[in-house]
């Protein structure tokens, strides 16, 4: 072998070595960089004597790991989502041992009622009963306007997760054609691929995808669902919010926008839509699905509420028609107009002060013009059982008979089941996104392989420097001659 050709050799394997001792040094920084990419030197030996030659830098990724955690961070994403809400919605009705959730305002109505008929000519217990029957009003009335809260919360988070969707896809849009480019240029793009990577993690959680590789290192994007938000051009999802939702807004009826794909609607279903498992899926979940039942089950509470103090029997000095002790928005009970009720629910005005009436109409009728024999508990022992008479549970509140007090338990019971179910569910999908996060952890950087593999570096990089060295000597050897 000539000098010349030892010596091309020798700076080939130095120039090697450097660039391998960078790159070498760029996975151990990014060990921990979301995204990155583990990097090799793609290397040949070059036949026309000049030594080693550096065909590519690779970048080191598996595509089943990779698509099992994204659908494992959507999974975790909806489900914390639900959770949340779930959690939220029983704190609005409360717990059997907060003196301020529905049970505990219920028992106390009917505590201070018994109270009042020992004693039907004490003002201070008729007051007190009446209190607690506006306190019960209260609670209902809170608990579905807060249902409706967080409706509107939800449509508030549809729409800022399209637009951040929009923005995603068409940055990784603008990366693909930055990728291609860099690559027909003979560069590395595995910095840019790196970046698309985490850009197309995000959008995963919104809605679960599949990515498709395409020619010169571009890649398209499918839902689960089959929809396509990316191939040539990322696809616009349109969506149009509300300022507050009510109970009566719904996407049938038009009042309540539901979600376009490239101007087209798209289903919304969380079992069967194109975009169901990700956490844009479970917004429109818990605004029309969940949300919606949690409003008819305070409905139907309500419902239960005025029914019972409607009966004709109970109070004589009401006329036919008239409202009971609870009232529709201050008239009777309509069969065809249940939804949002629990939040039109009023205290009759003719026994609130606050709207002008008095707490001695509990003990003489609703009707009455004036006080009667205050000694009669009559329609206060009725009321009471009344409160405490087993009636069917109405639809959406499961079966058999209850009392109210039972009734507000049962409805209690089925939020905290709820509750508890999304909080299994919400601990199984971690538990999952955190598995594959460690094996997707364990693909890549492998620092002590880095260090081992940077000490056979070192070691390439010595013997080519000897080679330099004794090149270098012969030269000056032949000089001397």
């Amino acid at each position: 072998m000539s000098l010349s050709a030892a010596a091309n050799n020798a700076l080939s394997g130095l120039r090697m070595a450097s660039l391998t001792t960078r790159l070498i040094s760029d996975n151990i920084a990014n060990a921990l960089t979301p995204g990155y990419g583990v990097r090799s030197m793609q290397l040949t030996s070059d036949h026309n004597s000049t030594g080693v030659r550096i065909l590519d830098v690779a970048r080191h990724s598996d595509p089943v790991l990779l698509a099992n955690r994204r659908l494992a961070d959507a999974e975790a994403g909806a489900a914390n989502d639900m959770a949340r809400f779930l959690s939220r919605t029983e704190d609005l009705i409360g717990l059997p041992g907060d003196p301020a959730s529905l049970s505990a305002r219920v028992a106390q109505f009917g505590t201070d009622l018994l109270a009042a008929a020992s004693r039907p000519d004490s003002d201070l217990r008729l007051d007190a009963a009446v209190t607690s029957a506006a306190s019960v009003v209260q609670a209902v009335n809170d608990a579905a306007k807060g249902v409706q809260n967080l409706r509107s919360q939800a449509d508030s988070d549809i729409a800022g997760q399209v637009d951040r969707l929009n923005d995603l896809l068409q940055r990784v849009d603008d990366l693909n054609a930055r990728i291609v480019e860099t690559k027909i240029s003979g560069s590395s793009a595995a910095p840019l691929v790196d970046q698309r990577q985490v850009l197309i993690d995000e959008v995963a959680t919104m809605v679960p995808l599949r990515e498709v590789p395409r020619e010169n290192g571009k890649v398209a994007l499918f839902t689960n669902g089959g929809a396509i938000i990316l191939d040539q051009d990322p696809a616009v999802f349109g969506f149009t919010p509300v300022n507050l939702t009510t109970p009566y807004m719904s996407i049938g009826a038009g009042s309540l926008s539901g979600l376009t794909l490239n101007g087209n609607p798209v289903s919304t279903d969380p079992q069967t839509g194109p975009l169901r498992g990700g956490t844009l899926s479970s917004a429109f979940e818990i605004r029309d699905v969940t949300a919606v039942e949690m409003q008819g089950r305070l409905d139907a509470f309500a419902r239960d509420l005025i029914e019972r103090f409607e009966d004709p029997q109970i109070d004589g000095t009401r006329l036919a028609g008239d409202p009971g002790l609870f009232t529709d928005g201050g008239g009777p009970f309509d069969p065809l107009a249940v939804t949002g009720l629990a939040q039109r629910l009023e205290l009759n005005a003719a026994i609130d002060p606050n709207a002008g009436g008095a707490t001695w109409r509990l003990r003489d009728g609703l009707g009455a013009a004036a006080p009667g024999n205050v000694g009669d508990a009559g329609l206060l022992r009725d009321l009471s059982d009344a409160l405490d008479a087993g009636r069917s549970a109405p639809a959406g509140l499961g079966s058999g008979t209850h009392s109210v007090s039972s009734l507000a338990g049962q409805l209690t019971s089925m939020f905290s089941t709820d509750r508890a179910n999304a909080e299994l569910d919400q601990s199984y999908s971690s538990a999952q996104q955190s598995e594959m996060q460690a094996l997707e952890g364990a693909e890549g950087v492998d620092t002590d392989a880095e260090l081992q593999a940077l000490m056979i570096i070192e070691q390439i990089y010595a013997a080519n420097a000897q080679v330099m060295q004794a090149v270098d000597d012969m030269l000056a050897e032949l000089m001397r001659i």
